[in-house]
């Protein structure tokens, strides 16, 4: 007897017209809130969805932190977006596993569970630890290293570069500049010493 399954048939029946024109109208249906699940539910729900995912996405943030009210949740990972790690300097708090980022990251939904505003919790954590803490400090004398760094970084890192690379070509250039008659010297010069070095010492 022949069992195997006729993938074709089942292919036909899920993605036929009248299954998919079906599903559809049931999605519309629960959308407007005729299936029994009004549009708040629906977006409590892929607001959940969003916070799971973008829990697991960021390995720092451990469930125990997160709070049960999605959008206070949504609003503390927003603040700590815009937190610098003081450990690690070139990371938020929202993505840094360090111990002292947690604890900021408590801190800000403790704020937020007082009632405090999205301004007002910002204003709490730069009051307390300056202006360092804040990945886009005010403009101001004492923050310029913090705004120029980068363009400093780079500055330095090209000026590296193009120094190894100036010397490469003076040195070539020195190279392509001497006479025959110079090179052979160089040249006995250097065998001359390889061959002291090569021979024994006399006790």
């Amino acid at each position: 007897m022949d069992r195997r399954v006729d993938y074709g048939f089942w292919r036909r029946l899920l993605f036929s017209g009248s299954t998919v024109a079906y599903w559809r109208r049931a999605a519309i249906d629960r959308i407007k809130g005729r299936g029994g699940c009004n549009v708040r539910r629906l977006y409590q729900l892929a607001l959940g969805v969003f916070l799971v995912f973008s829990a697991s996405a960021s390995f720092a943030v451990t469930p125990d932190e997160m709070l049960s009210d999605p959008k206070l949740e949504m609003r503390a990972r927003t603040i700590a977006a815009q937190l610098r790690c003081l450990v690690c300097q070139n990371q938020s708090i929202d993505d840094s596993d360090a111990s002292l980022a947690r604890d900021l990251r408590v801190l800000v939904r403790e704020k937020l569970n007082e009632g405090l505003s999205d301004a007002q919790v910002l204003d709490y954590i730069h009051a307390r630890y300056g202006d360092f803490v804040l990945l886009r400090p005010p403009v101001k004398l004492g923050t310029f290293l913090l705004w120029a760094s980068p363009a400093l970084a780079l500055i330095g890192g090209g000026g590296a570069v193009w120094w190894n690379l100036r010397r490469r070509r003076v040195a070539l250039s020195v190279g392509a500049t001497l006479t025959e008659e110079e090179r052979r010297q160089l040249s006995a010069l250097g065998a001359k010493g390889w061959s002291q070095d090569q021979s024994p010492s006399a006790d």
